[in-house]
This record gives C-alpha cells, structure tokens and sequence, in this order.
C-alpha cells in the first residue's frame, strides 16, 4: 500500500468520515423525513403501509439511530444490523421486482441489487468496529493483534 493512502487510512478522522458517507443515504433520508413528517407519511401511504405515520416514526427511529450508532462507533454492530435489516425489507416490500413486468421490474431489480450491497457494506462495518476494538483490547493488555 503507498505510504500516503496507509497515513491517510491511520488518521483519527478518517474512520469517523468513512461511517459518516457510509450512512449517508439513512440518516439523510431519516432526517429529511424528519424535517418534512408529512412527506415522510405520505411516502410511506404511497407504499401502502399502514397506518403511514407510525411506519414513518419507525423508518425515521431505525435510520437516524442505526446510522448514529455506526458512525460513532457504539453498538456499530447494533446499527450496523438495523440498516442492514431495514434495507433488506426495503427489497422485499418495496423493490419486489419479481411481481413487476418491464422497464419497472428492471429499475426495481437493480435497485433492489444496489440495496444487497449496501448490505454487505454494513456487514463489513460491522466486522471492521469489532476488529478494531479486539485490536484496542489486545493491544491494552500488550498482546499483538491476530
């Protein structure tokens, strides 16, 4: 690795900034259902959840907290499976372009493939947090990191 991008990657801000662009697509969402509630309801009436406003609570509960907890490294697993989770339903109940014919199913498809990766991202979050403390751990108690 150039010695610039591992300096780079060995910053303390860093880390903080990757969790912060990693959750940008929820907790931007969350807030701007936040900022605008009735958007946010009607949004989630166009989906067809019932009743819209507590979807709407909830959405913007699991997106604003899931995000928080990964960015600042707190329970980032926690987070990490709530986003991970939430946008896995997003698949199902929203993305479900197996029940969709034409150009819908197709925007619907790779939409609902972008969302596996996302996913997987959170899943890597996930497991870089716990490396990183096992390391912090491990390194407190002067063992080397495995």
């Amino acid at each position: 690795m150039p010695t610039a991008i591992a300096r780079l990657l060995d910053t303390r801000w860093f880390p903080p900034l990757a969790r912060l662009i990693l959750t940008f697509c929820f907790w931007g969402s969350g807030l701007a259902k936040l900022a605008d509630f009735e958007a946010g309801t009607a949004e989630m009436a166009y989906f067809g959840f019932s009743p819209p406003a507590l979807v709407a609570v909830l959405v913007i509960v699991v997106q604003l907290l899931g995000s928080a907890l990964v960015v600042l490294d707190r329970a980032a697993w926690l987070g990490a499976g709530m986003l991970a989770t939430f946008t896995g339903l997003t698949i199902l109940l929203v993305h479900d372009f197996w029940n969709m014919t034409g150009p819908e199913a197709v925007g619907h498809f790779h939409t609902a493939t972008e969302h596996v990766t996302v996913i997987g991202a959170m899943m890597v979050a996930a497991l870089l947090s716990r490396r990183t403390r096992a390391d912090r751990v491990a390194s407190s108690h002067g063992a080397l990191p495995a």
